[in-house]
Parts: C-alpha cells; sequence; structure tokens
C-alpha cells in the first residue's frame, strides 16, 4: 500500500466591498486639512486618514471624468498633478490601478 497524497484545504477568498466615490467630508474641513498638510501642521491619525480618503477619491473621480473626455493618454498625468502634486503630497503606490478595484461606478 502507497502513501496518500495531502489534500490541500482553500480557504475563501474574501473580497473587500467597493466604496462609494462620495466624499464624507465637507468642503470646508477638507480645505482645512488640506491646508495643515500644506503648512505641516501636526495632523491626527483620524485627519490624515480623512485627508487621504478624500485626495483618493477626488483623484479616481479626476480619472474618470477624463477618460469619458477621449482624454485617454493623458488622464494619469493631468490628474495627478490637480490632486497630488500641486498640493504637495506623496501620491500612493498604483494609485490609477486600484480606483476600479476600490470604487464602484455612480450612476
Amino acid at each position: 500500500m502507497g502513501k496518500r497524497a495531502k489534500q490541500t484545504v482553500r480557504k475563501p477568498v474574501k473580497r473587500k466591498r467597493k466604496k462609494s466615490m462620495k466624499l464624507s467630508i465637507s468642503k470646508d474641513r477638507y480645505k482645512q486639512l488640506v491646508s495643515k498638510k500644506v503648512k505641516r501642521q501636526r495632523m491626527t491619525r483620524q485627519e490624515k486618514k480623512l485627508l487621504n480618503d478624500a485626495l483618493y477619491i477626488k483623484y479616481c473621480r479626476c480619472l474618470k471624468a477624463l477618460e469619458s473626455k477621449d482624454y485617454q493618454s493623458k488622464t494619469y498625468p493631468i490628474c495627478m498633478n490637480s490632486v497630488y502634486k500641486r498640493r504637495k503630497v506623496k501620491p500612493p503606490y498604483n494609485a490609477a490601478r486600484r480606483c476600479s478595484q476600490t470604487f464602484y461606478v455612480d450612476k
């Protein structure tokens, strides 16, 4: 009698729920957080998270809007400059590719 091969058990894949592209903070709060970041004032973890989420949402919205207007080749640099570079904020890694994975399309 030969040895039996071990059976591997696959774990179910957990998929993250997609988010809406709506900003979770008001325009005034957003401007306040951006000015804090630009002036290099101290920010709490929650404020940093709020600002990063808001910037990412704005970036993904920009990509979506420009892609629908036939600016296909120029969308990434235009949006990156308008959202992140002008505010002197470091953009997240692979930001453009993750937009479709993170957000569902609002209609």
